[in-house]
């Protein structure tokens, strides 16, 4: 996890924005930050020491924000702090020092370059983050780094299966393809140890809906098998009954 600053940063004279007014690349990253803030706040719950943000401000020393050098990762993930508390951008000063600890950048061919250099120097350097990870959606490939002994970035090495694991969540970071919000895809999602793919909130919903409906399926066909046993045994009764009588 990243540490906490020896010395706070003075709180600057100069206003903060929320936004520079320029839309995510497409919709499809939009639902990514989306999904990967709804499974990793699904995972932790009911757990609030934490914070989870997506295509936020990151201001980290006056120079940046006179100069509005903007630094919003697509999603960033910040442990050990008050998750109950509204923010509308993470501004060191306000957070006790505190850095993310884990962010991810979803490429796009205008930001990939700087993604990998500018930015990734700035997480490595002056951020001092944990972890970080790379998707590019045109080739559905994920790149990541940890910080090393020397302060430096290694890179993370892929399983079998090409995921690459997060140490900050305890999970393995893969992409999975299918519908959310109604918008189809392939993302980036995690995944436990046991290869089983951390859910979201609705997800978990439906889950547990289909699981109740399976175990009434599973009880109603007990049910009807039992009733049909009673009514072969009546019928064998019955049958030899009439077999005395006749006797």
């Amino acid at each position: 996890m990243s540490s906490v600053a020896e010395n706070l940063i003075p709180r600057p004279n100069v206003q903060l924005i929320e936004t520079d007014g320029e839309p995510l690349e497409t919709l499809w990253h939009f639902m990514s930050i989306v999904l990967l803030i709804d499974s990793v706040r699904y995972h932790f719950h009911p757990r609030t020491d934490f914070f989870v943000g997506g295509n936020m401000f990151i201001y980290y020393s006056e120079e940046q924000a006179r100069n509005r050098d903007y630094r919003g990762p697509d999603f960033f993930y910040v442990s050990d702090v008050d998750g109950t508390k509204e923010r509308r951008w993470w501004a060191i000063w306000e957070e006790a020092g505190r850095y993310p600890d884990m962010i991810m950048e979803l490429l796009s061919r205008t930001t990939a370059q700087t993604d990998r250099t500018t930015k990734k120097r700035i997480y490595e350097r002056t951020f001092h983050t944990h972890e970080y990870f790379c998707y590019d959606p045109d080739t559905q490939h994920l790149e990541g780094w940890r910080l090393g002994e020397t302060g430096r970035y290694q890179d993370i090495q892929p399983n079998e299966q090409g995921w690459l694991r997060c140490e900050e969540f305890g999970l393995w970071l893969g992409t999975w393809t299918g519908k959310y919000l109604e918008h189809e895809g392939t993302f980036p999602r995690f995944y436990d140890d046991q290869g089983r793919l951390v859910l979201t909130f609705k997800e978990a919903e439906e889950q547990r809906a289909n699981m109740q409906e399976q175990r009434a399926d599973v009880e109603k066909q007990r049910a009807e098998q039992a009733l049909a046993e009673l009514v072969r045994l009546k019928a064998q009764l019955g049958d030899g009954k009439g077999s005395n009588g006749e006797d």
